[in-house]
């Protein structure tokens, strides 16, 4: 992509539409840089050895389109019908309602999810990556100036986290697997967006380390779908169990750097009194964790096989040795940051 002048002016382009959408001080500005980033995007996604691409990238304008029209809308309508000085509630509610739904409906969260696992499906790996960590920085942005812990937000919290576990069960494409715990994350996102800007901000970064960590991975070993993961004989057994213990820590298992923003969710959302919420966002996690570790198993114990004869990977050692690395820090991050904090 950096050795492509267009794509690095589009990937500029796309940088300084997110930027502009969160140094804007009004709606206006903020929808001009999530048109300049929406536009920036779709010729980055299209690629011609991919034929699934042209209809990722259609869909994503046809729905990031109507959620931009829906936000200009919502925001004229606010501007000409609201008073200063009469404070219409149910009026601002209803706005807030519509402006946070054309949001989320560019996010990707449930129940505006239609749209997200055929896009992310029909990407390579690094424009993925795009989707699922950078695509989301203005819209969370954004969100975090209208949201409040009302029923409305409650109801997308707990379908978002259910829709994202029950999803990811019965697919066999990595992509979608990730599609589908991208929309589950989205969830407890906005849970710690109830609970203050620093800890939102943390969970979203460890967030997109794992994520990084991850397709990394995927990207190196040329990974698409679960049973080709059966069948790694070329893959060192450590990066094979590092790479596994990665997606334990992104579906949030205790011992593990994922765990860590969670926990500071749980506790936040107990202290607010939302415990009907965060029982439901537990629970659901657990089963994010299901499909993970039914891929675990598979590759390590009911599939597992080695022939006699090490032939050598064809994978460059540097890259075995990144993701070993970033396997590493997603596996001991927990312990270290502990270490650090009791230093201090």
């Amino acid at each position: 992509m950096i050795n492509n002048p267009t794509k690095f002016l589009f990937l500029l382009t796309l940088m300084g539409g997110t930027l502009i959408s969160t140094s804007a001080n009004s709606w206006f500005g903020a929808w001009m840089g999530l048109e300049i980033n929406l536009l920036s995007f779709i010729p980055l996604m299209t690629n011609s050895k991919n034929l699934f691409s042209t209809e990722a990238s259609l869909k994503y304008f046809l729905v990031q389109a109507l959620a931009s029209a829906t936000l200009l809308f919502s925001v004229i309508l606010g501007s000409l019908l609201i008073n200063p000085s009469l404070t219409n509630t149910s009026l601002t509610t209803s706005l807030n309602i519509l402006i946070s739904s054309s949001l989320l409906l560019k996010m990707g969260a449930a129940p505006f999810h239609f749209w997200f696992p055929g896009v992310m499906e029909g990407l390579n790996w690094m424009n993925g990556l795009m989707l699922l960590t950078w695509q989301k920085i203005a819209p969370l942005m954004l969100i975090s100036y209208t949201l409040k812990l009302n029923v409305f937000f409650s109801v997308i919290i707990m379908l978002s986290v259910i829709i994202g576990s029950l999803g990811g069960l019965n697919q066999t494409s990595i992509r979608k697997i990730l599609a589908y715990s991208s929309i589950n994350h989205l969830g407890w996102l906005l849970a710690a967006m109830s609970a203050g800007e620093s800890i939102w901000g943390l969970y979203f970064m460890v967030y997109s380390f794992l994520s990084f960590a991850i397709i990394f991975m995927m990207n190196t070993f040329k990974l698409v779908h679960v049973n080709q993961i059966f069948s790694l004989n070329t893959i060192n057994p450590v990066n094979k169990f590092a790479f596994f213990v990665t997606l334990l820590s992104l579906g949030g298992l205790p011992p593990f750097l994922g765990f860590m923003p969670k926990w500071l969710v749980i506790q936040n959302m107990i202290t607010l009194g939302n415990l009907f919420t965060i029982t439901v966002m537990v629970v659901t996690t657990l089963m994010t964790l299901f499909y993970y570790l039914r891929t675990t198993f598979g590759a390590f114990m009911l599939t597992y096989s080695e022939i006699l004869w090490n032939t050598p990977s064809p994978v460059n050692s540097n890259l075995h040795t990144v993701s070993l690395i970033l396997s590493i820090l997603s596996t001991l991050g927990l312990l270290i940051i502990s270490l650090i904090f009791s230093a201090l």
